[in-house]
């Protein structure tokens, strides 16, 4: 019996559905509004991640040796820097390396490769590339080779500068923008749930207003709560469904125009790839979105209209 019902719901919903053809157009293209700004959001989250990360990955803190440093002792540094608990990892550039890449950086620069010629040794000294696990945690390395500046024979320092100061300000301003960023997107999807829910409550409220006739009639022959609501949330169900369905294919030509276009100003992320290879999780993300504020703002909308 219990099945018997719900098939009968299942029915209703849809004949309801077609049979109220103007209401349930204009609540389908409320939600596939709603859901294109979704998906538009989850590829800008993609996007704003992806380039950030890539900033962050090309951050770092160097750290110049004064030419002529003992390289053992540097390494001893490295082994030290490497326990570190902030740091990811760490590239030593050896004397030699860093003059053949100074070397290559000035090669159209006559003068300066002549001078460097004339030298009897090597005037450039080597250094220790660093990357943190979080572009907040520069600071802290920072800090450690302000206390372990004196490393060497004596009182001599074989550090010639660290760079983060230099950078610091470029490292803050990336890193403010990464936490804004981040929450960027969490606070767009909040605002979109809360528009979502009531314009799906009004436009189910309507269709519930069409057939108030039809929903006296049922209660005054003692339909129970289920039935009367239940074909309301099974259309609220299918407009999710089918909304979700016109969005996936919308958003087919956008990505594509996008990642035909826009490749190179995206820094390479070709949108029409990752919608294509993500198009099941959108999927997944879209149904339940969309299934779940169609059926809750329509249970609701039921609920405070029939007063069951």
């Amino acid at each position: 019996m219990p099945m018997v019902n719900f098939k009968r719901t299942v029915r209703t919903g849809f004949l309801n559905f077609m049979r109220n053809g103007i209401v349930s157009l204009s609540s389908v293209i409320v939600m596939t509004i709603t859901l294109s700004v979704l998906s538009g959001v989850l590829l800008f989250q993609h996007v704003l991640e992806t380039t950030l990360v890539n900033i962050e990955n090309n951050v770092d803190v160097a750290v110049y040796f004064v030419p002529g440093a003992d390289e053992p002792t540097i390494l001893s540094l490295q082994t030290q820097v490497n326990a570190l608990p902030e740091v990811a990892s760490t590239d030593y550039v050896t004397e030699k390396d860093a003059l053949a890449d100074f070397r290559a950086r000035h090669a159209n620069d006559t003068t300066t490769i002549q001078a460097l010629d004339v030298l009897d040794q090597n005037p450039i000294g080597g250094l220790l590339e660093i990357k943190a696990k979080d572009i907040s945690q520069y600071e802290s390395i920072s800090n450690f080779f302000a206390d372990t500046g004196t490393l060497g024979t004596g009182t001599a320092s074989i550090i010639d500068h660290v760079d983060y100061n230099k950078n610091k300000a470029e490292i803050d301003t990336i890193n403010g923008i990464l936490k804004k960023g981040r929450s960027l997107g969490f606070l767009l999807m909040l605002v979109l749930i809360a528009l979502s829910v009531v314009v799906t409550f009004n436009t189910v409220r309507l269709a519930i207003y069409f057939a108030r006739e039809e929903i006296s009639v049922m209660r005054l022959v003692g339909a129970s709560r289920g039935h009367v609501q239940g074909p309301f949330v099974i259309e609220g169900t299918l407009y999710g469904i089918v909304a979700t369905l016109l969005t996936l294919v919308i958003f087919l030509p956008i990505t594509y125009w996008f990642g035909k276009h826009m490749t190179d100003f995206f820094q390479g992320i070709n949108l029409f790839t990752y919608y294509l290879t993500h198009i099941y999780e959108f999927l997944i993300v879209l149904v339940v979105f969309g299934v779940g504020v169609g059926a809750l703002s329509s249970f609701l909308a039921a609920r405070k209209y029939l007063r069951v």
